[in-house]
């Protein structure tokens, strides 16, 4: 079962099922296998260096940029206008280089989703925005194509924002990928907590206006961003 932003419980279509599945998917071609979320500049600040850190860091990302992505994935998928809530992402990311980011990672899974979901609503939006809008508003657009609710996109959104850095980790670091599992599943709850408060903020939205949306900064990794696109060299995107 799966709850409404209102609160009210229903059962997805095995089909949307699935889709909530692939879209949480890292295997899923949607490019962010290629992005550390952060995590490799923060690596190389020291600010992760083991499990504790990695979860302190994954806890606030989750409670920041994960609660802003959440929140506009949920309200494309509600159905709110997409060409505003990608200016609305836009006026929350004030890195240049983390709104190419997302704008990229946009563009990937926009290919991804009109394969996969063909739908009127990807159409429009990839013509709008050919260079790509930003990756939460085509999740939420790309998950109300293929049945989902707004709390199940928003639980992807949130999902993604501490799987980036998790990845790197191991990857960077060597850590033990069974503590690094278990370094997720204790952020579960709040995972859930995240993506219902961002799932009732999109509901809000569509009465209030894009002023109900989250706007949560994170001026770390604004900075780290911006130094990690300058290095010569570096194993992830962003």
């Amino acid at each position: 079962m799966t709850a409404s932003a209102t609160g009210t419980a229903t059962a997805p279509a095995p089909a949307a099922r699935a889709a909530l599945l692939m879209l949480a998917d890292g295997r899923f071609p949607a490019g962010g296998h290629a992005h550390s979320g952060g995590g490799e500049a923060a690596v190389t600040a020291g600010l992760i260096h083991d499990p504790a850190s990695l979860a302190a860091f994954c806890r606030g990302r989750l409670h920041t940029s994960g609660l802003v992505a959440a929140a506009l994935a949920a309200a494309a998928c509600a159905g709110l206008d997409p060409l505003l809530l990608d200016a609305a992402a836009d006026a929350r990311t004030p890195s240049p280089a983390l709104r190419a980011t997302a704008r990229k990672l946009g563009r990937q899974l926009m290919r991804a989703a009109r394969a996969a979901w063909p739908a009127a609503e990807l159409d429009r939006l990839a013509a709008a925005r050919p260079r790509g809008a930003h990756q939460p508003i085509v999740l939420g657009v790309t998950a109300r194509a293929a049945g989902l609710t707004p709390l199940d996109a928003a639980h992807v959104a949130a999902y993604e924002s501490v799987t980036g850095p998790t990845t790197a980790a191991v990857r960077l670091l060597g850590l033990d990928p069974f503590s690094v599992g278990a370094v997720l599943a204790r952020l579960a709850p709040e995972l859930d907590a995240v993506a219902e408060r961002a799932a009732l903020a999109a509901a809000r939205a569509a009465t209030e206006g894009l002023e109900a949306l989250p706007a949560a900064s994170a001026p770390l990794l604004d900075l780290h961003a911006e130094q990690h696109a300058a290095w010569p060299v570096r194993l992830f995107a962003s």
